[in-house]
């Protein structure tokens, strides 16, 4: 009798419970939650994660307007050598162009410190002799000063003046078709144009001008 019971009392919830299950959507036909799409995560998400690490922070070319003061008080090689070879200032710090000048002297010629300042460098580089001088009162940081090829006669942290012989300019042909003296001129790790340490004078002598003949000097 009570099993009867049982039976009948399921059979009178079976078409609540059913009413009910069918009232809720089944899980595999519910739409998916809103969220970011594939393209989205790929900008979000970050290069080195993706596709490798990322790209290198580009880094200043060389500054081919930088103001330099005039503190030069002598040209480093003769008293107004020819220029081989100007400033061609790269457009990126590993790209093609000449990081200095080149001056015509002759091997054995003297080479000259063109301010005052100290000895940073005196050795040799990659087989080449170089010499590097601070410039004194030129900021921070100082100005530096590059020759080569140089058979040093300074070493560093010797204090210069301008006009103190560095060294000889050595015989180099591998840079200039004839014996050449490389001035370079950099701040920190920016090369600058060595010409511009040359103030009006040195750089661009006066014009030769005809005098007058003194009335006394004159013939009859």
């Amino acid at each position: 009798m009570r099993a009867k019971r049982c039976v009948r009392t399921w059979l009178e919830l079976l078409p609540g419970i059913t009413a009910a299950a069918l009232a809720v959507p089944a899980v595999s036909a519910m739409p998916p939650a809103p969220g970011p799409s594939p393209v989205a995560l790929a900008v979000r998400t970050p290069l080195s994660r993706t596709n490798g690490p990322a790209p290198p922070v580009p880094v200043e070319p060389p500054d081919a307007d930088a103001k330099v003061r005039a503190v030069a008080r002598l040209w480093p090689v003769g008293t107004r050598p020819s220029v081989l070879r100007a400033w061609q200032p790269p457009a990126t710090p590993y790209g093609r162009g000449h990081r200095g000048v080149d001056l015509a002297a002759a091997p054995g010629d003297p080479v000259r410190s063109v301010a005052p300042g100290r000895v940073s460098f005196a050795g040799r580089v990659a087989g080449r002799g170089a010499v590097a001088v601070e410039l004194a009162d030129t900021g921070d940081p100082p100005l530096r000063t590059t020759f080569t090829p140089v058979r040093a006669t300074v070493k560093k942290g010797d204090e210069v003046a301008a006009g103190e012989v560095l060294g000889t300019l050595e015989t180099d042909g591998s840079h200039c078709p004839t014996s050449c003296l490389h001035w370079g001129l950099l701040r920190d790790r920016t090369y600058l144009d060595p010409l511009s340490l040359l103030p009006a004078w040195l750089l661009h002598p006066a014009p030769s001008r005809l005098l007058p003949v003194p009335t006394a000097l004159r013939q009859p």
